[in-house]
């Protein structure tokens, strides 16, 4: 059995051979040659050498790009502040610098490295950008939406606007967003995207704009002497616009008034707006009042059940709330009809 067991391992292939040279121990592997940590430096350092021409040219072509964005930068921005378009000088002007600082980004990479070929550069930026477009695909929508803004220029840094129930001045268009101040001092931050995808109002898109208000009149006064009194204290009161000039319309048959609608124009400006409608506010009322023309309160009339008449309900009889007609004596209240005991012709005096 021993025999056999000796002849097995004699036969069996050999172990493997460690390379002559080769640690016996743990430590010794894993102890650092010094000749090889200073070849690979020294290797290092003669290929930095070999590339020093090489480097110092590509910062010399990237201080010369970043110099020349710099200046196309500049540039864009006085063209457009020139225009009076300040916003998109700054959007656009900032853009080309980084624009053209890439490019040299990437000319200077390729001088330092000889090897490296633009256009796999340009196409693994391709892929790249693809997915930071998802990634950051709002953020890129609202830059995209502001860009158009300022292109398009639908409003500008200044006009007081209405957008998703929010109304103010635009302070300024930024990459992201819209920045508008209320009128009570509040400031919103309104996505681009936002703005550039629904209705905006823009109040000031024109120097002039018209206000309105119905005021109502009782129906025994006269309309046309109504309509100049209005206009005679409204035409020459200030804020109030000479052309288009004001108007007094008949607008509507109320149930206790005839309702004139009033306008004018004023300047579009907000403040303009509401303090020359006060002032025309507080006019009409003088004016009416003085001329004795009256502005009556609603009227409304409240039929209690014990006051319905028998005649109600009867065609051609009912009043409806009608004077008594002068042919023929009033109908009796309804509870009356059905007592017979009390003559027609009698007169109450219960009510």
């Amino acid at each position: 059995m021993a025999t056999a067991l000796a002849q097995t391992a004699t036969s069996a292939p050999d172990a493997v051979t460690p390379p002559p040279g080769a640690p016996d121990t743990v430590s010794e592997a894993v102890k650092i040659d010094p000749a090889f940590a200073l070849g690979k430096l020294e290797s290092w350092i003669v290929g930095f050498q070999k590339l020093l021409p090489n480097i110092v040219v590509a910062l010399v072509v990237l201080v010369i790009f970043c110099l020349i964005g710099w200046l196309l930068g500049r540039g864009f921005e006085r063209w457009a502040k020139r225009r009076e378009r300040d916003n998109l000088g700054d959007v656009l002007g900032s853009f080309l610098t980084w624009i053209v600082i890439l490019f040299g980004t990437l000319l200077a990479l390729t001088i330092v490295i000889p090897s490296l070929n633009p256009g796999d550069l340009l196409a693994g930026l391709g892929v790249g950008s693809v997915a930071i477009g998802f990634a950051f695909k709002d953020i890129l929508q609202n830059w995209l939406a502001g860009l158009l803004l300022l292109i398009r220029q639908p409003f500008k840094v200044g006009d007081q606007i209405v957008v998703k129930g929010f109304e103010g001045k635009v302070e300024w268009i930024e990459t992201r967003a819209t920045i508008i101040t209320t009128y009570d001092g509040r400031q919103v931050i309104i996505p681009n995207a936002d703005v550039y995808s629904n209705a905006v109002t823009v109040n000031t898109a024109h120097e002039k704009r018209r206000s309105q208000y119905d005021v109502g009149i009782g129906y025994g006064d006269d309309i046309e002497t109504a309509r100049q009194v209005i206009l005679t204290a409204i035409e020459n009161l200030q804020g109030v616009e000479a052309e288009p000039k004001p108007e007094v319309l008949v607008w509507d048959l109320a149930t206790s008034t005839v309702n004139l609608r009033v306008r004018w124009w004023t300047h579009s400006v907000r403040t303009d707006v509401v303090h020359t409608q006060a002032r025309v506010l507080e006019a009409i009322k003088h004016a009416l009042d003085a001329a004795g023309i009256d502005m009556p309160f609603d009227t409304q009339v409240l039929l209690f059940h014990d006051q319905t008449e028998e005649t109600d309900g009867v065609r051609g009889r009912q009043r409806e709330g009608w004077p008594r007609p002068a042919d023929r004596e009033p109908p009796r209240p309804a509870r009356r009809g059905m007592d017979a005991r009390e003559p027609r012709g009698e007169t109450s005096t219960d009510g």
